[in-house]
């Protein structure tokens, strides 16, 4: 789906005063077809929902890729805009927090009756699944059935920034800021994806459009603080990955220079049971360097649910 179509189709509700834009698909019970629904309805049971978490700096159109295939798979699809990014508000002076990203994850499943969810997350969003984990521990949130997290800073020990990321945190972060344009945009991010897998030019237009659009440069030295609070939460989020009963499978593109075949190999001494998915020659994006194999390792995961 092109990104005119997907801002065209979706959806907004209100969060803490802000206008959130998200995507939503209900699937078809058996002998209906499917179609796109609109407000609030019940979670039905016929089929899960699946909840898919975006990254930084980028949105819910991440996942435009896959959209389809997994309509056919899952009851309702549901991927939100998080605050600061996509097409959804991105207030200059507001104190982005991962915590505050959680809280509105719950306020849309709230929004839309959903009380159970799998859950597929990438980079900045898997920092959001881990909380939501940490939650449903403590009986807290919606019921997690199952979490799906591509490339992502899960230890805060093997996350390996970027220069620009590491000069928006820097004293020059409102600077690199200001003077933030598509053509530094495009460098920087081409430089997490595999060499032969790196986006098209228009796709890397649309990116910065979604980027850059009401004022999101100036947002993006805020937002870069949720490495940060990696840090500060730790243990909690760490300790929610180890310890969880909720079935959990990594897939990972290990060219990625942020966190690729190094973050595995933490996730392989910390996590019990490891459930690893390495695809060979990609990087940061799995989902958009190689949607298929991508796909293929999360229907097997889901499969295998279903077959317990």
């Amino acid at each position: 789906m092109n990104l005119t179509r997907w801002r065209d189709t979706g959806l907004r509700f209100e969060f803490k005063g802000h206008s959130i834009f998200y995507q939503q698909h209900s699937g078809p019970a058996p002998g209906q077809a499917a179609g796109p629904v609109s407000g609030a309805a019940a979670d039905t049971g016929e089929r899960p929902a699946l909840l898919l978490i975006h990254g930084y700096p980028t949105s819910s159109w991440d996942w435009s890729g896959l959209w389809a295939p997994l309509q056919a798979r899952f009851g309702r699809l549901i991927a939100a805009d998080m605050l600061g990014f996509g097409f959804s508000d991105k207030p200059p002076r507001h104190a982005y927090s991962l915590m505050e990203q959680a809280d509105l994850q719950e306020a849309l499943l709230d929004h839309l009756g959903v009380r159970k969810v799998h859950v597929l997350a990438h980079d900045y969003g898997v920092s959001v699944a881990q909380e939501l984990l940490a939650r449903s521990a403590e009986g807290r949130g919606p019921r997690l059935l199952s979490v799906t997290l591509l490339n992502g800073g899960l230890f805060p020990e093997t996350h390996r920034a970027t220069v620009s990321q590491r000069l928006l945190r820097s004293p020059l972060g409102g600077l690199m800021a200001r003077l933030m344009n598509q053509r530094r945009f495009e460098r920087a991010f081409c430089e997490v994806f595999a060499p032969q897998t790196r986006p098209s030019t228009i796709e890397l237009h649309d990116f910065w459009t979604l980027v850059s659009g009401d004022g999101g440069a100036r947002a993006l030295r805020r937002l870069i603080r949720y490495i940060d609070e990696r840090r500060r939460h730790r243990e909690r989020w760490v300790g929610a990955l180890t310890a969880t009963s909720v079935p959990i499978r990594l897939i990972n593109g290990p060219v990625d220079p942020v966190s690729g075949a190094h973050m595995v190999a933490r996730y392989r001494e910390l996590v019990p049971n490891p459930d690893v998915v390495s695809l060979d020659g990609i990087g940061h994006y799995p989902q958009l360097e190689a949607p298929d194999r991508t796909l293929r390792a999360f229907f097997e995961f889901h499969d295998e649910l279903d077959e317990r």
